[in-house]
């Protein structure tokens, strides 16, 4: 028996289709494209649905990520705003940083894991679109 008779499977969390450079670095950018928040008011929740709009029909990897994407920002969103709400009872204060940096290192990880080719979900997120 050969080794091509009984080829080992992908590693958890990769894709079974080869991915060809462009694709990989559009689902990069749209993880990427949330730090518009910073310079454009919802700016992070923009630069997804762009990528998204855009690459739907032609790259479904990047499509998914940047849908993916799309989904953790408005929920970041929502956690922001009732971060600033708790602000009147002090823990906002506390929790707003927490949510901040939280978002900042998931949306490195999953720029990494597309630039990689791999499929990625963000924990505790809303999934509002589908």
């Amino acid at each position: 028996m050969s080794d091509t008779d009984n080829p080992t499977p992908p590693p958890a969390g990769t894709s079974t289709t080869q991915l060809d450079a462009e694709e990989k670095n559009w689902g990069m950018f749209s993880h990427l494209a949330v730090l518009l928040g910073f310079v454009i008011p919802f700016g992070n929740i923009i630069g997804p649905l762009v990528v998204w709009q855009l690459k739907k029909g032609v790259m479904p990897f990047a499509a998914k990520h940047a849908k993916e994407a799309l989904n953790f920002q408005i929920t970041v969103s929502l956690a922001v705003t009732v971060c600033i709400l708790l602000t009147f009872v002090g823990i906002g204060i506390l929790l707003l940083p927490v949510v901040g940096i939280g978002a900042l290192v998931l949306t490195i990880v999953a720029a990494i894991k597309a630039n990689n080719g791999e499929d990625y979900e963000y924990p505790l997120t809303l999934r509002l679109v589908s």
